[in-house]
């Protein structure tokens, strides 16, 4: 008697499945990864759209009835006499000046202000393109403002000036890893494919920026420019300096693990097949660091984000009538000790900070375990 194994069906083969296929599988499992990029995402999208969701535009402020330093205004969703829910609204705030120490106290009056979505107020351009008044709430008032996050120095809406801080900043983090990987990826592929006199000058030159302090080289280079320059046209100094400075660790990597590619049987295959330089390189050196790319640009952007936010804290960023996280903060620092025991909320930009930070650690951290093949389950 004999027994035959049951055919094998289609369903039943295994699949190939490609790198990137099986990383997204380990990346599933990461939950804290997922909601670091989930929150990444929602920042983005809080930024492309801050016009709309901000209740106010970015510099608007009252010069007859000046609220310095506005204390955040609850939003009410019960009626405080029956005790029933209604139409959301906050309470109108007065200002008494306070004898003792002199300082105009906010405190809030009786009358209330409801709140309405879709509400006309000032105008703007989504992304530089897309015009519009429409706010995605406020209060149809002049004299009574929302502040969710209170006001800064000059009375204005901090919640709106965040929103809009958070253009710049999470533009400049992913644009100047976007400039300093391309040119990384380029000087290392340079180095690693021709060698010789190529290889000496790239290396000599990584060694040049990587012995000068970075935050010297900030202030040099920033120096060069006048300090009244166009605020939009400093934004993108700003990035080309740091795309410039941060392109020397990147190449030295990268010409450190494309030296043993260069030798592999598909490189020199291309070769004879008469494939330029740049095709080789690109098409077939450089896909081999993919991984490792995807890995360190994650981990990288946070650290740009910091150093922007470094250097318009320190008034060489971003300055009026535009904001990033940094400049914000130096508005906190300014108020000493004040910041901390009358008007914590001016530290909020501080949260946003470490708050994007932390969400990208732990999407790189995410990413990084996906790619790695010791750690697969």
């Amino acid at each position: 008697m004999t027994t035959t194994a049951p055919a094998t069906t289609q369903k039943d083969k295994p699949l190939g499945q490609s790198q990137f296929s099986v990383a997204w599988q380990q990346f599933r499992k990461n939950r804290l990864a997922q909601a670091g990029g989930l929150m990444l995402i929602l920042l983005y999208v809080m930024a492309i759209f801050a016009p709309f969701i901000a209740p106010d535009a970015l510099s608007s402020y009252s010069t007859s009835n000046i609220t310095r330093f506005h204390p955040p205004t609850p939003i009410q969703f019960r009626d405080p006499d029956t005790g029933a829910f209604t139409r959301p609204y906050v309470f109108k705030y007065t200002q008494q000046l306070n004898m003792d120490t002199f300082v105009n106290e906010f405190k809030p009056s009786a009358e209330r202000c409801p709140l309405y979505f879709g509400v006309r107020g000032a105008s703007y351009k989504i992304l530089g393109l897309f015009p519009g008044n429409l706010h995605l709430f406020g209060t149809n008032k002049e004299d009574c403002s929302v502040y969710l996050f209170g006001g800064e120095d000059l009375g204005r809406d901090l919640f709106t000036r965040t929103l809009y801080a958070s253009q710049i900043s999470l533009t400049i983090g992913f644009g100047a890893v976007l400039i300093t990987t391309l040119i990384g990826l380029m000087m290392g592929a340079m180095a690693a494919y021709f060698g010789g006199i190529v290889d000496t000058v790239i290396m000599r030159l990584v060694e040049v920026l990587a012995a000068i302090p970075y935050l010297f080289l900030l202030l040099l280079l920033r120096s060069v420019f006048p300090r009244d320059i166009n605020p939009i046209l400093a934004l993108y100094v700003i990035l080309g300096i740091l795309a410039f400075i941060g392109w020397g660790g990147l190449a030295r990597v990268t010409r450190g693990q494309l030296l043993s590619v260069r030798e592999q049987d598909f490189v020199s295959a291309a070769k004879s097949l008469g494939a330029s330089d740049n095709r080789i390189m690109w098409r077939h050196m450089l896909p081999t660091l993919t991984t490792y790319v995807i890995v360190t640009t994650s981990l990288a952007i946070p650290s740009f984000i910091l150093l922007e936010s470094g250097l318009s804290f320190l008034g060489i960023g971003a300055v009026e009538p535009y904001a990033s996280w940094g400049s914000l903060l130096k508005a906190a620092q300014d108020g000493g000790l004040s910041s901390l025991n009358t008007r914590p909320w001016v530290l909020i930009p501080g949260f946003f900070i470490v708050f994007t930070v932390m969400c990208f650690q732990l999407l790189g951290d995410g990413l990084r375990d996906a790619f790695d093949p010791r750690k697969r389950a």
